[in-house]
């Protein structure tokens, strides 16, 4: 039995096994944004403290959140509410966390319960706000372009990138090569060139990825033809994520392959926030463009707290009550919450959002089990600078001997994995 405590029960007695007690006492929440801790967190605190009186929320915000925590997790001393590491595998879950309930229980309040966050039937994490995959863009430049509906194929968002830098002189599409993790979006197209919730299982049961026609042959070759073609920064040794923001934002770039977290990021940097724009994939299955959705970081009930009834309290909070999802522009996380105007520009294209299906009982994590032990990691990017280099001349390789490479990696992986 997990911990099925509602919000509406603050003050009240959690009943769930192992969580006895009155909701009441402090708690320690640790939190990744150290940017907002002491402005927007503040206001949450205030919140949280007033709907359930007798609490106290205290944060510790960690700047290397991943490494730090990872490390504390082998004490008890991880606080009493944590987002999950993205290296703590499901299956290790329960070594860790408490179970908040279970999928049929969760699945039809919240989104992304049913693979993500969740082992053997059992939610562990519920996601603190969620992201829809594509693109982010500079309206303006675009427009100047002459470009006002989304590429619907490949083909056309390259003609696209060929219209911005002939007519604008804009650079059309800034890879973020030197940071490697940006490179890594790329990946979130992964399902929404076929339209297939099931895209993460068939990849891990699949010899040849990089095969003519398949999703990462289509994902791969568009990066390499968009740097083939000069469409891309001049030196991209010398590119910086934080400048970058500002580039896209004052239209000096005009495009960048992020998930929607990225949209307020770019608002923010921007002369006008409604020069940001964002669409899907530049793929359509079965003539629909589709966006998939999926999950950020976690928060999870650390199983050594002294005080789970809050802890859980806390997260029901944050999910249902805070609106951290739509102030941030991600897709909340409750599903009965509004989409953010964020996403107004998937909306008016009509995209199809899709969740991935669970892996089938025995692959769950196996794509990136295959990615670690091939060292092809889909999403860190690095495979991807090579794609890069050599679509700009600085590696002597053509892209069919680096898709014959992958695809040989890949493989050999599956078999040891097998």
């Amino acid at each position: 039995m997990g911990l099925t405590f509602g919000t509406a029960a603050c003050g009240a007695d959690d009943q769930a096994s192992g969580t006895e007690g009155k909701i009441g006492g402090e708690i320690t929440v640790l939190t990744q944004r150290t940017d907002i801790v002491n402005t927007v967190f503040r206001d949450y605190k205030k919140k949280f403290e007033a709907k359930c009186p007798g609490t106290t929320v205290k944060f510790e915000a960690i700047t290397d959140y991943e490494g730090d925590v990872r490390v504390r997790m082998n004490t008890k001393n991880y606080g009493d509410v944590l987002l999950i590491p993205n290296s703590v595998t499901a299956d290790q879950y329960a070594n860790f966390f408490e179970a908040l309930g279970t999928v049929d229980e969760l699945q039809n309040k919240y989104r992304f319960v049913r693979s993500e966050g969740s082992f053997e039937g059992k939610v562990y994490g519920l996601s603190i706000t969620g992201n829809a995959q594509g693109y982010v863009f500079n309206k303006k430049v675009w427009t100047q372009a002459g470009i006002t509906e989304p590429p619907k194929t490949p083909e056309e968002f390259l003609a696209a990138l060929k219209a911005i830098k002939d007519k604008t002189g804009v650079i059309p599409l800034y890879t973020n090569y030197k940071e490697t993790w940006p490179l890594g979006q790329w990946e979130g197209a992964r399902g929404a060139i076929s339209g297939d919730p099931d895209a993460a299982t068939k990849l891990a049961r699949d010899d040849a990825p990089w095969a003519a026609g398949k999703e990462h042959f289509v994902i791969d070759s568009l990066l390499y033809d968009a740097v083939k073609g000069g469409y891309t920064e001049p030196d991209p040794t010398t590119t910086n994520w934080e400048q970058s923001k500002g580039l896209l934002g004052t239209g000096k770039i005009a495009t960048m392959m992020l998930g929607s977290w990225s949209i307020v990021q770019m608002q923010k940097a921007a002369a006008n926030p409604d020069d940001i724009g964002y669409w899907p994939s530049p793929t359509q299955a079965g003539g629909k463009f589709h966006s998939v959705i999926g999950g950020d970081y976690k928060q999870a009930v650390n199983r050594n707290s002294k005080n789970k009834a809050t802890a859980r309290a806390w997260i029901d909070w944050f999910d249902d009550e805070s609106d951290y999802a739509v102030d941030k522009g991600g897709v909340p996380p409750l599903k009965s919450a509004p989409m953010p105007k964020t996403l107004a520009d998937l909306t008016a294209a009509k995209v199809e959002l899709i969740e991935m299906n669970p892996a089938p009982k025995g692959e769950e994590g196996l794509v990136d089990k295959i990615g670690n032990t091939a060292e092809v990691a889909l999403s860190d990017g690095k495979y991807r600078q090579r794609i890069v280099d050599a679509g700009r001349g600085a590696k002597k390789e053509s892209k069919d001997q680096i898709f014959a490479d992958l695809n040989k990696m890949w493989s050999e992986a599956r078999a040891k994995l097998k």
